[in-house]
């Protein structure tokens, strides 16, 4: 069995072993044709079940056709341009490189002395993302699993930085159309119900700057503590920017941190177009970034930035057997004293792979192409009889719905929108998101494939209307 270890004796069998499956992802990819199969979720189900994982098959080939047949085949393939669902993006090949060699090196980027060169790689980056937004010479941060555990750590110092109270007087204010990681972090943080104060967003699904002045003034009126005001650079429905500087003034006003949840918008900060939609974010005191989202990075790739370094101490502990304070004094560089999670990878190799191949235009440019698509895209909704589209697009989203003219009950419309997103999902011929608007079914496209066109848009347009009509069809007949 240690021929299966990656080391100096092992280095023929590891390049063997890689460009084996390097070559049948190659040939899977090049030969898919649409975005899933419309496997069910039984007869994948039924596949793995069957197979008995204390009996080896020892052999690599082996291993990659089963591979093959249980996962590869009808993985869902965010490469594809019908791929139109969640924030998920296509990734670069540079960074498919960095993992590559960020997972056989297998550095853990908690202590300098399990990672080296990786601790000060990853150091780089964020200084490199932090200029970019403007938070002046006294800010860091750390990468993180995603945007979930970015914004949670952002609250958490948020919160010790409101100072001692009673975590009952703890108010967090945000858009009604944040990310449900806000009120998630503040369940684990041990803030009540209601602890999280919606503010409304306007036509554009933007922040209500005036709501919100109302919201921090009733705090200061009722004696609770607004600890953190959360603002969207891309809402994940609506690609919706809040309005930062307008925010930020409010903010600084009445002494509350300012959290900017730029998860998606983050793409913005090396766009060659767009970087002025950002604007206010440098009045942040801290930013949550996902450059798996629109920097084209593989999962996971994230971080969170913080305009004063000291504020990354109340994520500090200290171990005598991993990170003594001694270590501190001595000026050795551990990530750990920043960080939620101990063993970490080194995520960070994938974006630094990438701007020293790509530079950051040419990843701002793949972004400012997604969002020039999305206003295409939303022209043609626009001007389709068959649908209705919610707002103008700030970013790559587009939310809208299909509105036969067979249909006048709401319910009715919902039904169809519903059923015609799980019939294109079986078909596996495009793959599309759904949520909801003011109680009503709407469906979704997240635009962030370079390669998808407006043609692509068209016909899975023309695919919706069809099955929704479809089924208002069956269901005139069921009830005549």
């Amino acid at each position: 069995m240690r021929s299966h270890l990656l080391n100096d004796l092992t280095a023929e069998h590891y390049r063997r072993s890689v460009a084996e499956g390097v070559e049948r992802v190659a040939a899977q990819l090049a030969a898919t044709d649409r975005p899933f199969t419309g496997v069910t979720v039984d007869a994948l189900a039924s596949r793995i079940e069957r197979i008995d994982l204390d009996r080896p098959l020892r052999d690599t080939a082996a291993v990659l056709d089963e591979l093959e047949d249980v996962y590869l085949r009808d993985a869902v393939y965010f490469h594809h341009p019908r791929y139109l669902a969640h924030l998920n993006c296509p990734v670069v090949i540079p960074a498919v490189l960095g993992e590559a060699v960020l997972s056989a090196v297998n550095s853990s980027l908690d202590t300098w002395d399990q990672s080296a060169g990786g601790t000060l790689i990853e150091r780089r980056l964020i200084d490199w993302t932090a200029e970019r937004i403007g938070l002046g010479p006294a800010a860091d941060g750390v990468f993180t699993s995603g945007g979930t555990q970015s914004n949670l750590q952002a609250l958490l110092l948020a919160r010790e930085e409101a100072g001692p109270g009673a975590l009952a007087r703890l108010r967090i204010l945000t858009s009604e159309a944040s990310h449900f990681s806000v009120r998630k972090s503040a369940k684990l943080l041990g803030l009540g119900a209601d602890s999280v104060i919606p503010v409304p967003v306007g036509h554009d699904r933007r922040m209500q700057t005036l709501a919100l002045a109302r919201e921090l003034a009733r705090c200061t009126r009722d004696g609770l503590v607004p600890m953190a005001v959360v603002a969207t650079a891309g809402t994940t429905d609506f690609g919706s920017i809040d309005p930062l500087p307008g925010i930020a003034e409010l903010c600084a006003r009445h002494g509350t941190w300012l959290h900017v949840d730029a998860a998606y918008g983050c793409g913005l900060l090396v766009s060659p177009r767009r970087r002025d939609l950002l604007d206010g974010i440098e009045r942040a005191d801290s930013v949550t970034v996902d450059y798996h989202k629109s920097f084209f990075q593989p999962v996971s790739s994230s971080a969170l930035l913080v305009r004063d370094a000291a504020a990354l101490r109340h994520a500090t502990y200290h171990a005598e057997y991993l990170n003594p304070r001694r270590t501190v004094r001595e000026g050795i560089p551990n990530q750990v004293d920043k960080s939620l999670q101990t063993t970490r990878r080194f995520d960070a190799l994938k974006l630094w792979t990438t701007l020293r191949v790509m530079g950051a235009d040419g990843i701002g440019a793949l972004f400012d192409e997604v969002c020039d698509l999305a206003r295409e895209g939303w022209k043609l909704l626009a001007d389709d009889p068959r649908f209705e589209v919610v707002v103008e697009p700030q970013l790559s989203t587009l939310v809208f719905r299909c509105v036969p003219a067979a249909a006048a009950d709401p319910a009715e419309i919902d039904r169809a929108n519903l059923h015609a997103r799980t019939a294109l999902f079986a078909s596996g011929d495009a793959v599309v998101a759904s949520t909801e608007v003011a109680g009503r079914h709407y469906l979704k496209f997240t635009l962030l494939n370079p390669e998808t066109t407006t043609d692509d848009i068209a016909a899975v347009l023309d695919l919706i209307a069809r099955h929704a009509g479809q089924y208002l069809g069956e269901s005139l007949d069921r009830a005549s």
